[in-house]
């Protein structure tokens, strides 16, 4: 018997993605978000490879949370300085950006290796209202 070889088509192409975050809870959108920006919805995933998925998330000042989180989650930040621990609660910072709320949650839910940071800083496009910049014509929308 011969030995088959069977070549997958790797698609190459960008692939653009929009979520529209208007009252959507924020964990199932970050999980969404994140099995985007890895490539596991696509069949030629692998873990060491950067995919070609791009997302881009628009209202995100109107995400909610369920239960009684809106008042009691915290986001802790710090410097690294003794006594430098920050605190800022969700009502808070989702007045003064609400962009930074959606990258922490995708951020926690990425693995944490070497193409984490590229996926954050480049394929995730996150705006405060339905204006984005991008005019891409083979927008994928995902509810």
């Amino acid at each position: 018997m011969k030995n088959i070889i069977i070549k997958l088509n790797m698609n190459l192409k960008n692939t653009w993605y929009i979520i529209n975050a208007s009252n959507k809870i924020l964990g199932r959108i970050s999980t969404k978000i994140s099995i985007i920006l890895q490539g596991k919805n696509k069949i030629d995933y692998y873990s060491n490879k950067k995919s070609n998925n791009f997302v881009i998330v628009i209202n995100s000042d109107e995400v909610i949370l369920s239960g009684k989180k809106k008042n009691k989650k915290i986001y802790y930040k710090h410097s690294g300085y003794i006594g430098n621990l920050k605190k800022i609660y969700f009502k808070e910072l989702i007045k003064k950006d609400s962009r930074k709320i959606i990258i922490n949650s995708v951020k926690g839910m990425l693995p944490k290796n070497k193409l984490y940071k590229n996926i954050l800083n480049n394929n995730l496009k996150i705006f405060k209202k339905e204006n984005n910049i991008y005019k891409i014509n083979n927008l994928i929308n995902i509810n």
